[in-house]
């Protein structure tokens, strides 16, 4: 007797090939039947006239790390039919890390991935792995290795390069958190301490990589006015290093920029025809979001966070960054609040009640509120919630995003931060691709947007058996109407799930059943194979 058996769907395989009547069965955590009619007995039965049946989607960028330990049933992810999620991201993550720089990377990445665990009891890759799977989630993840955490431990937290022999412990460490089961390394080259590497460095790291059969993914130095040259930067030193390269959440921001889509698609081509495997992940809003903190320019994080937080105390200190934002005195950055203006910048969350009227309101507004200027309310905010704070940054246009959601080397990603009134697409990614993008405006077709989340990046995970409804191949699978799928949060209500998805499977267990999540756990940490 089957386990699952999925009748009258218009299965969409995740090949990119247009869609096709056909049931699929379930046995175990498999798939073990792809027919146009199966008639054998099953357990379950699961009617999928008018639906989609597709793989369960994959979230190549989000930020769950230490989320999961209060939330294991992973809601979020669930309801918008992801099984899989790549954690690790931004060179910021909680693993591989010794006990001295426990507390400074847990201010670090308090705006980043949340303040949900008072003591992280792990320090190698392997245990904070293991520590996962005794949980267990509700999804199956995938872990980079961050190079804040390995840059932290050897180098710490200022502003200069590695030495030979640092560098030499660094690639040690990132060897042996792969080894344990990382699936490639991250860095984010505008937050600290990541962004005090240079060439040398991240050329070598990305070679260890690369030997381990990793890959690299990298948040850009900028993405911005210097996107194009970022976009350089990297591909450089890909190409150098033999590693392959996917980039995190591609871009255009800020008004000047507009329109540079087609450059910066221009730039992966070149960087594919001289042999560079190089991928990008995306998500679908014109709106991004990320700390608070990174609105200060890099020089003023040298030393860690606490180090910030006290030179913001200073009126001199905020002079200078000031006179930075101003271009007064210009200075070679991701500059924020050039590119968005403070009433282009929302505050998402704050870890105090003292605070909480800020969630949900520009910088402007805040300032305005409170009678302060933008910069002050902004010192103020980071000070008083010990740098845990997160922003919602609106930078760009619908004709980019568009644009660069065609390439054939996207997937779709979260890039999922969440807390207070997160941006909207922690709840609505995966929903507001397929709705209003693909059947609303006709972006892209159907079976090319399932591949984007499906088969393309469990390729890029060095995933054999997931992304594809085939025989043999892990049962994740999604099942949802695509005519009535589309994203329900909005910018100020936020914690909406979507509308459309009818079933989730993760290993062959069913997660969500009739639009409804239920208790099942059966996620896995998946390693590289």
């Amino acid at each position: 007797m089957l386990d699952i058996l999925i009748k009258n769907g218009r299965v969409i395989d995740g090949t990119g090939n247009p869609w096709l009547h056909s049931d699929v069965a379930v046995m175990g955590d498999k798939i073990v039947q792809v027919r146009p009619h199966i008639n054998e007995e099953a357990r379950c039965l699961i009617d999928a006239q008018g639906l989609v049946v597709a793989p369960g989607f994959i979230d190549t960028h989000t930020h769950s790390d230490l989320r999961v330990f209060k939330h294991p049933e992973e809601d979020a992810k669930l309801m918008q039919g992801i099984t899989t999620a790549l954690i690790g991201q931004d060179g910021l993550s909680v693993a591989p890390l010794d006990e001295v720089n426990k507390e400074p990377m847990m201010m670090r990445v308090s705006g980043l991935l949340g303040n949900y665990l008072e003591k992280w009891p792990w320090n190698s890759m392997a245990e904070y792995l293991a520590a996962l799977e005794k949980l267990p989630p509700a999804t199956n993840t995938m872990m980079l290795v961050p190079h804040g955490a390995i840059r932290a431990m050897v180098v710490g937290w200022e502003s200069r390069s590695a030495t030979p022999v640092e560098l030499e412990r660094m690639k040690q460490l990132l060897a042996e958190a792969m080894e344990e089961g990382g699936c490639g390394f991250s860095t984010g080259l505008i937050y600290p301490p990541g962004i005090y590497a240079d060439r040398v460095e991240l050329v070598e790291l990305c070679r260890v990589t690369a030997d381990n059969g990793g890959f690299f993914v990298v948040h850009m130095r900028n993405e911005s006015n210097l996107v194009l040259e970022s976009m350089q930067e990297v591909i450089e030193i890909c190409l150098e290093a033999g590693c392959p390269l996917h980039i995190s959440h591609l871009k255009i921001a800020g008004k000047a920029n507009w329109g540079k889509a087609t450059q910066a698609l221009g730039r992966l081509e070149e960087a594919r025809v001289k042999g560079l495997d190089v991928s990008f992940d995306q998500y679908p809003y014109v709106a991004g979001s990320t700390m608070l903190d990174a609105v200060i320019p890099p020089r003023f994080h040298t030393g860690g966070t606490a180090a910030l937080l006290e030179k913001l105390k200073d009126p001199a200190i905020r002079e200078e960054i000031r006179q930075v934002h101003e271009k007064i005195k210009p200075e070679s950055w991701e500059n924020w609040v050039e590119s968005c203006g403070w009433d282009g910048i929302m505050v998402n969350a704050v870890k105090s009640e003292t605070n909480r009227f800020a969630e949900g309101k520009s910088i402007a507004a805040i300032a305005k509120e409170l009678g302060k200027t933008p910069l002050d309310a902004v010192c103020d905010l980071l000070i008083d919630e010990e740098n845990s704070v997160t922003m919602t940054l609106f930078y760009g246009c619908e004709e980019d995003v568009k644009e660069i959601m065609q390439s054939e080397y996207m997937t779709l990603c979260t890039d999922g931060i969440v807390g207070g009134k997160p941006h909207p697409r922690v709840f609505g990614s995966c929903a507001r691709f397929l709705g209003k993008y693909v059947r609303e405006e006709k972006v892209l077709s159907l079976s090319q947007a399932i591949r984007r989340l499906t088969s393309y990046p469990a390729q890029r995970l060095g995933l054999q058996n997931r992304g594809l409804i085939r025989e043999g191949m892990k049962a994740d699978i999604s099942i949802f109407n695509s005519e009535t799928i589309i994203d329900m949060g909005t910018f100020t209500e936020p914690d909406h799930y979507p509308q459309g998805i009818e079933y989730v499977i993760v290993a062959g267990q069913i997660a969500v059943e009739k639009g409804k999540i239920t208790s099942v756990r059966a996620g896995k940490v998946l390693r590289r194979g």
